[in-house]
């Protein structure tokens, strides 16, 4: 009898345990004391691997608010920073694709704000226009207008690296964060 006891406080403990955790996840997303691309995606993967409907839904604003606070609070921008070093990627190029999802009418697909603007850089093809854009500006040339070869040749540095710091981001999400 004691055993079967056990086994159901056991079992009644490991439920307990799981509605904790979710609800100690769901919180650190409404506070914003996770605001990084690798902690959000791995509450993310959490929230998608939900058993439970209630614990599915709990999930839904708070992973939805993250996302928003993350790109909003400059947060996505820092950390494609930190992957473009070398030529730090524009801040209006991301501007420019935040604009764009947000006017989308079929960026309702996902939860997901960052994930919806890498997908407007790279599709909407951003990268080759803010890059040459850059290039050409004075300020990188210390005040002097490049030539012609110079420009191109900062422009293609500015592709390559921003294009492989989108492709690295992108590589967290294994399967699309889409609703449909």
């Amino acid at each position: 009898m004691s055993s079967s006891r056990s086994g159901g406080n056991r079992s009644s403990r490991g439920s307990k345990g799981r509605q904790s955790s979710v609800q100690q996840l769901i919180e650190s997303l409404r506070t914003h004391r996770v605001n990084t691309l690798t902690e959000l995606c791995r509450i993310e993967r959490v929230a998608a691997s939900c058993e439970n409907e209630e614990d599915a839904q709990a999930f839904q604003q708070p992973m939805t608010s993250a996302w928003d606070y993350y790109v909003n609070s400059n947060q996505f921008l820092t950390e494609l920073r930190g992957l473009t070093r070398n030529y730090p990627i524009s801040g209006e190029l991301v501007d420019q694709a935040h604009q764009l999802v947000r006017n989308d009418p079929n960026s309702n697909r996902s939860w997901n704000l960052a994930w919806l603007c890498l997908v407007k850089i790279r599709d909407e093809g951003l990268i080759p226009t803010y890059a040459q854009s850059d290039a050409w500006r004075k300020d990188m040339w210390g005040g002097r207008d490049p030539t012609q070869e110079e420009a191109d040749q900062l422009a293609q540095c500015f592709e390559y690296e921003w294009t492989q710091a989108v492709e690295n981001m992108l590589r967290h999400w294994p399967v699309t964060p889409t609703w449909y």
